[in-house]
């Protein structure tokens, strides 16, 4: 019986077919964490903006709209901060290496971490990747910068939060409004 012509089924054993399942579970991971992002359009629709009455009603907007738009202000913030490391070059090199270390070691890994065949716990994977990468940004001496864009980017999340109304914001899990109060 010949099977010419035929497409096979099964993926090729070796190096690369490990790969191309690390790299289509690394791509189907991201895509997940990126579902928490809410449309831009949503985020920056005109009619949605007011001053709000009070201090209290600010508060009680910028918590809601945090955690309603908590994925596209990380986005912002991350973008912000990309767009002043522009200027240093090196900084940019270590910014996007330091990024590359959170996906690979703590984003997209499905096992647990092992180092000289110990698990290392998540929150210690955390604190270390935290640090090294506050350490390895701050040698750069671009500390000004990245300490200004990041207040930056916090100032505009915030004025952002405060601003935007919350009742035309849906939560698709409980399928309801989400309160502001």
């Amino acid at each position: 019986m010949t099977t010419y012509g035929t497409i096979p089924t099964s993926s090729p054993a070796g190096p690369s077919a490990g790969n191309i399942e690390y790299l289509s579970r690394a791509k189907e991971r991201i895509i997940e964490g990126l579902g928490d992002r809410r449309p831009w359009k949503l985020m920056f629709n005109i009619r949605s903006f007011n001053f709000p009455g009070n201090l209290s009603e600010a508060i009680s907007r910028g918590r809601s709209n945090l955690g309603y738009f908590r994925m596209n202000y990380a986005i912002m913030v991350l973008g912000i901060l990309f767009l002043s490391l522009l200027w240093h070059p090196i900084s940019l090199i270590v910014f996007v290496a330091v990024m590359a270390a959170w996906l690979v070691l703590y984003f997209l890994r499905d096992e647990p971490l092992v180092v000289f065949r110990r698990t290392i716990d998540d929150r210690v994977v955390l604190m270390v990747l935290g640090v090294l990468t506050v350490v390895f940004l701050l040698l750069t001496d671009a500390t000004p910068n990245i300490l200004w864009s990041l207040l930056v980017g916090a100032a505009v999340v915030l004025v952002h939060a405060s601003f935007r109304r919350t009742d035309d914001l849906v939560d698709e899990e409980s399928a309801g409004f989400i309160s502001s109060s």
